[in-house]
């Protein structure tokens, strides 16, 4: 059963389970002069938050992302994730902490069409190594949590748009990962598909004490969060109040 968020308390947030300092990303430029996407950005992140990052497109949120969940190293600073620097790990090491500390929900949900929407869940578990048998339950039960317990057999083509986001959220959490990045997780979606996507993504933050970082352009989803903080000028600082 689907819960109401605007009954359920915003968190404030406990242990910082996530701090970043002095992060910086430069890219190389067609025109010479490289581009600062992230400056000396500073950001910490409460165990059990809902935090919205919001900004206008190109000013690097994705590439705050990335960076956040080792899919990209930075150029400089530092990314401690509960209480040891992400970065000190060699790449074997790099691509367990992936795997195994967070989850990703993209604006597309790049499932495996060969797969059924049950087994994609299951998928980071058994790239973590384990066995179908032991993790099927689990995936039946996120299924579940995401109103989907009927279409587990179903493969992507057989489902809408905004049921593949779901099963993508469900494969996001499959081996509880102590963080969940959402870049855009309903940009591609229409607007009713994606209000009752912004729910679900809420109800589990609140409900399960779930830690979310989340890049969006819906003003209203931002406004539903924990906390906002506007991306601008490679910098991240609270939004200017109108």
């Amino acid at each position: 059963m689907k819960t109401d968020v605007a009954h359920l308390p915003h968190n404030s947030g406990g242990d910082p389970i996530l701090q970043v300092s002095g992060l910086a990303k430069t890219y190389p430029s067609a025109v010479g002069q490289p581009l600062d996407v992230l400056k000396d950005l500073d950001l910490t992140v409460r165990r059990g938050e809902f935090l919205a990052i919001t900004g206008e497109s190109g000013t690097g949120k994705s590439t705050l992302l990335h960076v956040l969940g080792a899919l990209d190293r930075p150029d400089a600073g530092s990314v401690i994730m509960d209480g040891k620097e992400v970065f000190r790990r060699d790449d074997t090491a790099l691509s367990a902490f992936r795997n195994q500390a967070v989850g990703f929900v993209f604006q597309f949900h790049h499932l495996l069409p060969e797969f059924t929407a049950e087994e994609n869940v299951m998928m980071p578990a058994l790239i973590a190594g384990r066995k179908p048998s032991q993790v099927r339950e689990r995936a039946r039960r996120l299924l579940a949590d995401v109103g989907l317990s009927a279409r587990g057999h179903h493969r992507p083509g057989e489902l809408s748009g905004g049921e593949k986001q779901r099963v993508a959220m469900a494969r996001a959490l499959m081996n509880e990962p102590a963080l969940i990045l959402a870049d855009e997780p309903s940009g591609n979606l229409d607007e009713k598909t994606a209000d009752s996507l912004h729910t679900e993504l809420l109800r589990l933050s609140r409900e399960q004490g779930q830690t979310f970082v989340v890049v969006t352009h819906n003003p209203e989803f931002a406004a539903m969060a924990d906390r906002r903080l506007v991306l601008e000028q490679g910098k991240l600082h609270a939004p200017t109040l109108a």
